[in-house]
């Protein structure tokens, strides 16, 4: 692996997993890690159906906080 190389639980190729959090913002992440504290998992697949996922649903980036 080089330098540059993103670790294999980093890889598009392995299955990812989009979080929100409760200011209804999204994240990509691992499936391999352990979800942080105050995110949950609300889609899981490929790295490319993540992000269309979050494309899809994630209309508006402001915080809930900021749109009420």
């Amino acid at each position: 692996m080089t330098d540059n190389a993103p670790a294999p639980t980093e890889s598009t190729q392995a299955t990812h997993q989009v979080l929100l959090n409760e200011e209804e913002q999204y994240c990509l992440w691992p499936a391999t890690k352990t979800v942080p504290a105050g995110w949950r998992t609300v889609f899981t697949g490929s790295h490319k159906d993540c992000v269309a996922h979050v494309e899809e649903n994630w209309t508006d980036m402001r915080p809930k906080s900021v749109r009420d």
